[in-house]
């Protein structure tokens, strides 16, 4: 028990509690944000403790509410409240807030802290996430709720700041949940009034909760952030409205409680300093000693409400094994839908092509893929941002993804790349459904802050990417993806996967939904490109270790020359290579279709692909030649691209800039002349 503070009430006391242990966290670190903590703890005390069905003894139970803390930098805030409801987080976690190897980084990581739903930091990823929770939650009630007990039926809750509101991704994220009526979507709007560069007003004055009733959202305002009463109406009112998603804009004050630093943009990211920490302590009557101070009746609080949400999954188990066992199928596809466990016989009709039916664009291929695969996976669900004729990612015989259509599986993500990504991970971080979304391929520029934290949270969202390279054509080099392999082959724990041909589109789509541990980019061609002989070549199964020896004149004598290509420019290496070889060079052709992937191989398989002893490389690729020296080495040489495409027709594009056979044939007999001499 506090004896200082014996006036106030006891949830008064659990509040300044969440306010203090961000405080004192912060000064200990000498950095973070204590500012919105302070501000907003009245709103996630209330949320957390009157509304959020969460289970700390299991933060991955599947029916549990999402909370998402989209301005990330209030992570003290979320630990606090973790610590204090009984999730595996320790005082002693808490005091090593921002260390090294500590459980409490400075921004909330997923994977990381139990009871972290998403990755947040970069403002306005968190609101988004969220979205695609939202959707992911109603597809999978429709899908598997049937008549009886419901195993699918929760809410998300988001809590968002002023630098959430002016990113564009939230307009767009908004957006596209108004038009699908989440109705069990709640965001609260920590409205602070302050920036780091001062008042918000500097450079925000909009209505806000005008912009998202446009957006078709319920709209509510509270004028007392600390008024617990009023916030917790708001939040069963927002509960209540099942038609609209709901926005509920809470009047707050940065750093509340301290005399010099609340409202000003000084308590936004540094610590209030140790003379004020005092003053702000003394002021609300706070024990000065010992920091990080949590009383007895405060931490029993906070426990019972984590038992609460023990009951209710207890409840939950009770209803799950009811509805387990009167349908065992569907039971079964659950379990294989949340395990992300691959069905037997999931690849047993995908497509197979040969070279006598003509050439086919990979784009093409990968459309054929998904139809082929989704029979077999039913929680397989994906879309375009307003491409889908153009990426081929329709599902035939499956509905929308619409508010009177809950289980569509085909989304509609209008011209919203970014929101579209980071809706992407929102869909694969809540659980039991494969997410794949997709779009030109050089619109990743609108796509790569999403993308970055899929590949840091280490989810398995699938990108198809489509119009790979100046192949586009004639819409010229605002639509011509040049740089943007080397970006994304820059990028840790991202797998690229660029195609020579339909089966090895099959074979991608194969890896892609076999690969659980980040994300995969699927880049496919908008023009036909042969297939490639299989009973000559080696089979397209060998792109799964990312690189491997399509053709080989050299037998057991080490090859002359080393062709290496990826995607559309692989049948222009073979048809040098089979110049070479009718005239006796013993010539070696390699598919890189994924540097990520065979950069993981041992070295013995990567020496087995490109032998040392062999220094003539030759790689060609419709891109930027940026990293593949790690790949030919100082005596090889690329043609590819560092400049800008064109407008013409495709095949004009690449021979003007000397992807034709006569170009790549005399660069590969510079290299064996050179050697030569």
């Amino acid at each position: 028990m506090n004896p200082v503070a014996s006036a106030q009430t006891l949830e008064e006391r659990c509040i300044e509690t969440i306010r203090f242990l961000a405080v004192d966290a912060v000064q200990k670190a000498k950095s973070g944000h204590p500012g919105m903590p302070m501000g907003a703890a009245a709103v996630a005390h209330t949320l957390f403790t009157r509304h959020l069905r969460f289970d700390p003894a299991d933060p991955a139970w599947p029916d549990r509410d999402r909370f998402v803390l989209s301005a990330g930098h209030a992570s003290m805030l979320l630990y606090s409240l973790l610590h204090l409801t009984g999730y595996d987080l320790t005082i002693d976690d808490l005091k090593a807030f921002r260390q090294w190897g500590s459980r409490t980084p400075g921004h909330p990581e997923h994977g990381h802290t139990a009871g972290v739903e998403t990755t947040t930091g970069p403002l306005g990823q968190g609101l988004a996430n969220a979205v695609g929770m939202a959707v992911a939650e109603r597809f999978l009630g429709a899908t598997f709720n049937g008549d009886g007990p419901s195993v699918m039926d929760h809410f998300t809750y988001v809590l968002a700041g002023d630098g959430d509101m002016m990113e564009g991704i939230t307009g767009e994220a908004a957006s596209f949940a108004g038009h699908q009526k989440l109705g069990k979507l709640i965001v609260l709007y920590d409205d602070n009034h302050i920036t780091i560069d001062g008042p918000t007003d500097l450079a925000f004055t909009e209505d806000v909760g005008a912009r998202y009733a446009a957006y078709e959202w319920h709209v509510q305002k509270l004028a007392d952030g600390n008024d617990v009463g009023a916030i917790d109406a708001a939040i069963a009112a927002a509960k209540a409205e099942t038609g609209r998603p709901s926005f509920i804009a809470v009047r707050t004050h940065i750093a509340c409680g301290s005399p010099n630093k609340q409202d000003t943009a000084g308590a936004h990211g540094a610590p209030l300093g140790e003379d004020e920490v005092k003053l702000t302590k003394e002021t609300c009557d706070w024990p000065l000693e010992p920091a990080f101070f949590v009383a007895d009746d405060v931490k029993t609080f906070y426990e019972e409400a984590g038992k609460r949400g023990a009951a209710v999954h207890a409840a939950w188990r009770e209803r799950h094994a009811a509805w387990s066992a009167a349908d065992s199928a569907r039971a079964a596809q659950w379990a294989t839908a949340w395990s992300r466990d691959l069905p037997v016989g999931w690849d047993a009709d995908l497509p197979a092509f040969k070279p006598e039916d003509g050439a086919v664009a990979t784009r093409s291929a990968s459309g054929k893929a998904i139809n082929a695969l989704a029979p077999h996976l039913p929680t397989l669900i994906g879309g375009s941002a307003d491409l889908a004729p153009s990426n081929n990612t329709w599902i035939k015989d499956a509905p929308d993804q619409q508010a009177i259509t809950p289980a569509g599986r085909n989304f509609h993500f209008g011209v919203r790349e970014h929101a579209m990504a980071s809706i992407g991970n929102g869909l694969a971080l809540h659980g039991g459904v494969r997410p794949y979304v997709a779009t030109f391929f050089v619109f990743v520029d609108y796509m790569r802050p999403a993308m970055r934290l899929a590949a840091i949270m280490g989810e398995p969202v699938i990108y198809v990417l489509t119009h790979d390279s100046i192949g586009v054509g004639e819409d010229g080099p605002t639509h011509q993806p040049v740089e943007h392999l080397a970006i994304l082959r820059a990028t840790p724990n991202w797998t690229e996967l660029r195609p020579a041909d339909a089966n090895e589109t099959v074979e991608a789509w194969k890896i892609a939904l076999q690969h659980d541990d980040g994300p995969v980019g699927l880049m496919l061609t908008r023009q036909n490109l042969p297939v490639i002989d299989r009973d000559k070549y080696a089979p397209a199964s060998g792109i799964a270790r990312g690189a491997y020896v399509l053709g080989d004149a050299a037998g057991d004598a080490a090859p002359d020359v080393i062709l290496i290509g990826t995607g559309s420019e692989v049948p222009l290496v073979l048809e040098v290579h089979e110049r070479l070889v009718a005239e006796g060079v013993r010539s070696r052709v390699v598919n890189m279709a994924s540097w990520g992937l065979f950069e993981r191989q041992d070295a013995a398989y990567r020496e087995s692909v490109l032998p040392p002893t062999c220094r003539r490389r030759l790689a060609v690729e419709a891109a930027v030649t940026f990293g593949w020296e790690r790949w030919v080495g100082d005596a090889g040489e690329v043609i590819g691209l560092d400049h800008y495409g064109a407008s013409a027709p495709a095949g004009i594009i690449f021979e003007q800039f000397g992807f034709t056979t006569d170009n790549v044939y005399e660069k590969a007999k510079a290299l064996l002349d050179r050697a030569a001499e």
